[in-house]
């Protein structure tokens, strides 16, 4: 048996405190060492009877190969007499299994130098199983980083914790300038398990970081009386939330807006005053697409077609209100279409008035040209 001492559970129980790494991964890659080391020295990798063996009290490890007894040996490696055996356990008889200490003498140098080598490995292994545990657990939810640098494809390289995360360009805020030592709030979108430690893809635009956000600032939806029904979100520019109360007695809005708009402004301060619509949700679709173009006022709601290949809506404004219903850019109702699932198409009160008047005069001269043709059949 090789005498290891204290040294070896001081050095366990520090890896456990320091890094979580549990005291019996160390014991059990020694053991796998002083085994790879022993094939080794005998030059017989294949060799399944081999073990190690332990013991916590005296602090000592040794090398035991497995053994059956029999009448006549025919295999020394995996063989023993009944008369050597009894020798070691004078209880034991034919067919019986023995454990025959074969540590070599000169195996303690040897047997360090492999054993050091596995339990680096071992080490690492378990280092990047409990990191890719722990932020697998993280994944979809927020977590608070510190920006590091950038690299040169412009990824933000954000420090988590016992890793670095990478947030991709097109996963960063336009415009926002991710400084060295800045702390962050990002969102976890993947866990990539890779040869070192596990690689973690953030985000600050993706759309659940603002319903994180709104479960972390409005107990009523982390209780489920609000419930979000759908985001529209693009990032930097302008946010669309449709909320619903399970309780006719709960505003869902003004439950997102808070005292005084206190718990909205947490938010949009967290997302860099970007701004956000919370709309009232509704099953009817014409009130829901109502809502969805808020703030602008709608005059009426046409349903141009509703199953399940297409859901088609005509929307009238009036005229002050038709740059205020696009939006710039066509933004407002490009997130209305995205958080309602209907295509909406805008018109103002006069063009709307003028399309109308036009079909009419078609329908009339449609209608005297008809007139004409059946007078001509009548005269012939």
């Amino acid at each position: 048996m090789i005498k290891i001492g204290t040294a070896l559970f001081e050095a366990a129980e520090q890896l456990e405190k320091e890094k979580g790494i549990s005291k019996d991964v160390l014991i059990s890659s020694l053991e796998d060492a002083l085994v790879a080391a022993y094939k080794k020295h005998i030059k017989n990798k294949d060799a399944d009877n081999i073990e190690t063996i332990f013991d916590e009290e005296s602090g000592e490890i040794g090398v035991f190969r497995t053994k059956v007894v029999v009448k006549d040996v025919e295999d020394n490696d995996t063989q023993i007499s009944l008369k050597e055996a009894k020798e070691i356990d004078e209880g034991v008889e034919l067919e019986d299994e023995v454990k025959i200490e074969v540590t070599p003498e000169d195996f303690g140098r040897i047997a360090a130098q492999s054993a050091k080598q596995v339990i680096t490995q071992r080490i690492r292994e378990a280092e990047r199983k409990l990191v890719l545990d722990e932020f697998l657990s993280k994944k979809g939810t927020l977590i608070t980083g510190i920006v590091q640098r950038k690299d040169e494809r412009g990824n933000v390289i954000i420090n988590i914790g016992k890793t670095d995360a990478i947030m991709p360009y097109k996963e960063q805020l336009p415009g926002e300038n991710y400084k060295t030592g800045n702390r962050v709030r990002v969102f976890v979108l993947n866990v990539k398990e890779t040869q070192r430690l596990p690689q973690v893809i953030v985000s600050q635009a993706h759309s659940e970081i603002v319903r994180e956000l709104f479960e972390l600032e409005v107990p009523e939806i982390e209780d489920g009386i609000v419930e979000i029904k759908s985001i529209a979100r693009e990032a930097g520019y302008r946010t669309k939330l449709a909320v619903w109360s399970n309780d006719p007695t709960v505003d869902s809005v003004g439950a997102c807006i808070g005292p005084r708009g206190s718990r909205i402004q947490t938010i949009v301060s967290e997302l860099k005053n970007e701004k956000i619509d919370i709309v009232r949700y509704s099953p009817d679709s014409v009130e829901y697409i109502v809502n969805a173009l808020s703030p602008a006022r709608i005059l009426s709601v046409d349903i141009l077609a509703d199953d399940e290949n297409s859901h088609e809506a005509l929307v009238i404004v009036p005229d002050d209100q038709l740059s205020l219903a696009i939006g710039r850019e066509g933004q407002n109702v490009r997130l209305a279409h995205r958080l309602t699932n209907w295509k909406i198409d805008i018109k103002s009160e006069s063009k709307a008035k003028q399309l109308e008047l036009n079909r009419g005069v078609e329908i009339e001269e449609a209608g005297e040209e008809y007139e004409a043709v059946e007078e001509a059949g009548e005269e012939e």
